[in-house]
């Protein structure tokens, strides 16, 4: 065939496609890739731990013949363990960490057929919504070098955009998988919770907060890789409800006249900047263009005004659980030598609450929970900006040596959309339907109903047929 490169900037179903027909081999696929890996690398910081010979090595014993046969896949380097390869979540007290084994998730993702050949930057222990770890260095944004792919899948956002691979894992517990799709101009989709597996040795993360999924080039990508990694697995703790027929099916199918409230109103009270509020307005605009049903319209949440400090309570718990396992684990106290400033203040912030404070503050979440659910009774979609402002120049959120917490309230206010969906457990989407005049990719935010991927799957794909976006490249 002509020029194995540009088989790079195909999405994963026709890279697949093409192997399945002979036209060329995972072993080519590869080495495409590792040598796309490696021009664009130094200048993106996106992958961090090359897996190059081991991904050889599968290939050479045999890829499972699944969906994705052949196809080079990269995994975040937090969760998505890979026996015999080291698991940093972008924190210095882990850079001699090496896996045991590999989890579930990644087990499926070989059984999928994918070809696993690095691990991907992150902030540490995907804290932040910039992807800048003092361990690793920052990630760059393909679409320019100055600005962040957001956080915490930065690394792999940034891989996809610049044609390393089609699509790469992401996990979001905040928006970590749709805040970088966002600045990297992909399709991001958080799944419902609970609809990938933790195993074996976690059942869920930081209460549910956290669910798995990837960044990717195409709808059909991110629909056909759910097919093949969701599901239970035995001990789980809770489990998605069962999807009626395969994603991938969805993708095409009519989606009717849906129902679709939008507004820019953050729950903080964030003032939004011009050029997210005009991708969503254009979004709706283009949604009411295919015959849906578009009105302003948002849930009137009682204590709206407590999420961020709610929020918080979970978030640094978690960290504080987190690195007293590193403790355990090392049979070394922590030490704030170990950690990033901001890491270790969240941690003796977390310090400070009890697990009453702890369980009170889940049952406020869940209270907020069955208030969203009731809103969307009377809808299937709702409609933000993904993110609050543009992607920012590198170094926004440093944080300062006085006040580190201010850095965290910088990115609150970054990011006031997407949390919400990792409190109710919701499905949602980031779509690349806008970039604005300085070329930076702005994506648009559509939420759906607990357990609806299905939905979301079908008007995805009528929004990318309608205004594709797979022919925009970086300059990169």
């Amino acid at each position: 065939m002509g020029n194995i490169g540009d088989v790079l900037w195909l999405d994963a179903t026709a890279q697949a496609e093409l192997i399945k027909k002979g036209e060329v081999t995972p072993a080519e696929l590869l080495e495409a890739a590792i040598a796309r890996a490696e021009e664009v690398n130094p200048k993106i910081n996106a992958i961090v731990t090359p897996m190059y010979d081991l991904a050889r090595e599968s290939i050479k014993a045999g890829l499972p013949d699944g969906p994705f046969h052949g196809v080079p896949f990269l995994v975040k380097d937090l969760m998505a363990a890979c026996k015999g390869v080291r698991m940093t979540a972008g924190s210095a007290a882990l850079k001699d960490n090496v896996s045991g084994e590999d989890n579930t998730l990644t087990v499926r993702y070989r059984q999928a057929g994918l070809a696993i050949f690095g691990r991907t930057n992150l902030p540490e222990f995907g804290l932040m919504p910039t992807t800048e770890p003092a361990l690793f260095g920052p990630c760059r944004n393909p679409w320019n070098l100055e600005h962040t792919t957001g956080g915490s899948s930065g690394g792999s956002g940034a891989a996809v955009a610049a044609g390393v691979v089609a699509m790469a894992h992401g996990n979001d517990g905040g928006g970590s998988i749709r805040i970088p799709a966002s600045c990297c101009g992909l399709f991001g989709l958080k799944p419902t919770r609970a609809r990938n597996p933790k195993g074996p040795y976690v059942g869920d993360v930081m209460g549910g907060f956290v669910e798995e999924h990837a960044l990717t080039r195409s709808v059909r990508d991110s629909a056909a890789l759910l097919d093949a990694t969701s599901g239970p697995e035995p001990g789980d703790p809770y489990y998605a409800p069962p999807k009626k027929r395969p994603f991938l099916d969805e993708v095409g199918a009519n989606p009717g006249k849906l129902r679709i409230a939008f507004s820019a109103k953050t729950i903080a009270g964030v003032e939004p900047h011009p050029d997210c509020v005009a991708a969503m307005e254009d979004a709706a605009k283009l949604c009411q263009d295919l015959g849906h049903h578009v009105e302003e319209a948002t849930p009137a949440l009682k204590f709206a005004d407590q999420l961020t400090n709610w929020f918080t309570v979970v978030w640094t718990g978690g960290l504080v659980s987190t690195i007293e396992l590193v403790s355990m684990l090392s049979g070394k106290k922590p030490d704030p030598a170990d950690y990033e400033p901001l890491t270790w203040t969240l941690y003796e912030v977390g310090k400070k609450f009890s697990a009453g404070d702890y369980l009170s503050t889940v049952s406020m979440l869940q209270m907020m929970s069955r208030q969203v659910a009731a809103f969307m009774a009377d809808y299937d979609i709702i409609l933000t900006p993904t993110l609050g402002l543009p992607p920012v120049p590198l170094g926004t959120f440093d944080p300062p040596a006085d006040n580190p917490m201010a850095a965290f309230g910088k990115g609150a206010e970054f990011v006031p959309y997407t949390p919400i969906c990792n409190v109710t457990g919701q499905p949602a989407m980031t779509v690349p339907l806008n970039w604005n005049e300085a070329g930076l990719p702005i994506g648009s935010h559509f939420v759906g109903r607990f357990g609806d991927e299905a939905t979301l799957f079908r008007l995805a794909a009528q929004l990318e047929q309608a205004r594709p976006w797979a022919g925009r490249r970086p300059a990169l």
